[in-house]
């Protein structure tokens, strides 16, 4: 209700053509600079993001004045955590040396297993998975002696309550926790190139931009970022999973070219619908003209485009060794032999202490802790029939049985 209020006493100032807050790119910059006293961006990659954003969210997102208010902070908040990595890094040039050695990056689609995935192989000792609140907030990277009880915990786990009592269904779709393996997507908003952008609103424009711009600059940051948290808080490798890295396969080979890739496959009527259904959820807390057609349209579109770059990749290999190919069917039927085969595939073995957490883990946490995500594909102008024709190629090619 306070949130109704706000939109209904802002919406005048739309009616005059007034576009508050803005969302200028010099007065994002300026914010950011304000906010933490520093100045120095790096690199020039940020104007033209900056422009694409402004012209998506004032043209096409239908923003109500909280959803302008969200889109401001978004950008905001990433432009603050960039000139906070780069100036930690100025600071502490001996951070580059930093080595990130055989890093898992889960590559699969949105709605495949890929966050079950992250979890279990993030109960690896030797592995780090790159939980949420250090990733919101990197700097200052936590060490030993602070990470447990890191002020910053709190802060993010209160930001996932207020965001699931705007939004109750989200419980029911994807877990949220402060201290839960997320995607490393997050990194790539430091250089405003990142898939989470879309989850907030429909812009397709920006997403045409992403999927041609040059994402180096992206995996620059990505890359130091981690090295800052890992020069505080060692680790023998890292967790990393985002769908984002699929349409981005050459740039993941060069910045991390020891990296053990896994690419999770589940029947693209199961994905194409849950992950328009997720965002029309999304959408809904920052814009109230939601088009559900239109948002399975745009992300029908984008994970196939991501399905297409991939396996274009795939043909440029000699075999398929480059990555592991799991079938999500394979995953929830055994999760912890899953995850045997993908160690097996890249010629290691499972700690016993790795299987046993794994165990506790599934022992106490159950699939429906907050109830069922259901969905038809009718609800967002699409057909089971129409999406396996479409994706007939990348069924047929990796075997995804249908479910």
């Amino acid at each position: 209700r306070p949130l109704r209020i706000f939109n209904r006493l802002t919406a005048p100032l739309g009616m005059l053509g007034v576009k508050w807050p803005s969302l200028a790119p010099d007065d994002l910059l300026a914010a950011a600079a304000k906010q933490t006293g520093l100045d120095d961006f790096g690199e020039e990659t940020l104007r033209e993001p900056l422009e694409v954003f402004q012209q998506a969210f004032d043209g096409e997102a239908k923003l109500t004045s909280f959803g302008r208010v969200v889109a401001r902070n978004l950008l905001v908040s990433s432009l603050v955590q960039r000139l906070r990595v780069l100036n930690w890094a100025k600071e502490h040039p001996e951070v580059r040396e930093q080595k990130i050695e055989r890093p898992w990056i889960i590559l699969g689609l949105p709605r495949t297993g890929t966050t079950l995935l992250s979890f279990l192989i993030g109960f690896d000792p030797l592995a780090r998975p790159l939980v949420q609140w250090e990733a919101s907030s990197p700097i200052p990277p936590p060490d030993l002696a602070t990470y447990a009880e890191d002020p910053r915990i709190a802060i993010t786990a209160k930001q996932f309550d207020q965001l699931q009592n705007l939004n109750p269904p989200l419980r029911a779709m994807h877990p949220f926790g402060a201290t839960l393996a997320t995607e490393c997507v997050t990194l790539f908003a430091f250089d405003l190139r990142s898939l989470s952008f879309e989850t907030q609103a429909l812009i397709p424009s920006y997403g045409r931009w992403l999927e041609k711009t040059d994402m180096r600059s992206a995996y620059a940051i990505h890359k130091l970022t981690l090295q800052i948290l890992q020069s505080r808080l060692p680790t023998q490798t890292w967790s990393l999973k985002t769908p984002n890295h699929l349409w981005c396969l050459d740039l993941v080979k060069d910045f991390y070219p020891d990296a053990r890739l896994i690419w999770t496959h589940r029947d693209p009527t199961k994905v194409v619908t849950s992950v328009a259904s997720l965002n029309a959820s999304m959408h809904k807390t920052n814009s109230n003209r939601v088009d559900p057609v239109a948002v399975g349209r745009e992300w029908d579109d984008k994970l196939h485009a991501g399905i297409v770059r991939g396996m274009a990749f795939d043909d440029r290999q000699a075999g398929r060794s480059w990555c592991h190919h799991l079938l999500y069917s394979a995953l929830v039927a055994d999760p912890i032999d899953a995850v045997r085969s993908i160690y097996a595939h890249f010629d290691s073995e499972l700690d016993p202490l790795h299987i046993r957490r794994m165990e506790a883990w599934m022992e106490m946490r159950g699939q429906d802790a907050f109830g069922r995500h259901g969905y038809e594909p009718r609800d967002f102008g699409l057909a089971n029939e129409q999406i396996r024709t479409r994706y007939r190629d990348y069924i047929a090619r990796y075997g995804i049985p249908a479910e």
